[in-house]
This record gives structure tokens, C-alpha cells and sequence, in this order.
């Protein structure tokens, strides 16, 4: 996917072609001005966005490894709501 040489389209598709490979669980969206890959993998959320001009970004959220319970739900329920 680290060609520079590939289209746009081509990274995307090398790209999803690999996490097929992998059996990694993903989601198509279409976001700002690229096409999203939403990739969920144990204790890690990523978003990677294709650009048409060929550029790549990558956000990931990665999870402290805490399990909270339900009254942690509530209330982080409740923060949103403020």
C-alpha cells in the first residue's frame, strides 16, 4: 500500500484486499472529501480516510484496557447529555 506510484483507488483497494486477507473486520464510509475504512480490532478502533489527490490519513483510538460497568455507562451517558 506504500507505493507512491498507485492511484488513489488502487491504495484503497490493496488496502481492503489486505484486511480481507487478514479477516480483519471493517466498515466502507464516505467522509469530507474521502472514503473511510473503519477497521475494529481488539482494544483498537482505526478510521482510515483515502483521499482522491492519493494522500492517506490514519486516526486510531486505543482502549486503556478497563473494563467498566453499567453505572460507567450511565454516567458517561449523563456527561454527553450536559
Amino acid at each position: 500500500m506504500a507505493d507512491e506510484n498507485q492511484n488513489p483507488l488502487e491504495k484503497l483497494i490493496g488496502f481492503l484486499f489486505r484486511l480481507r486477507e487478514e479477516r480483519i473486520y471493517f466498515t466502507l464510509e464516505q467522509t469530507r472529501e474521502a472514503i473511510m475504512v473503519q477497521v475494529v480490532i481488539p482494544g483498537e478502533r482505526w478510521e482510515v480516510e483515502f483521499f482522491a489527490d492519493g494522500h492517506v490519513e490514519l486516526e486510531r483510538f486505543i482502549s486503556p484496557g478497563e473494563i467498566e460497568d453499567e453505572n460507567d455507562l450511565n454516567r458517561h451517558l449523563e456527561r454527553l447529555a450536559e
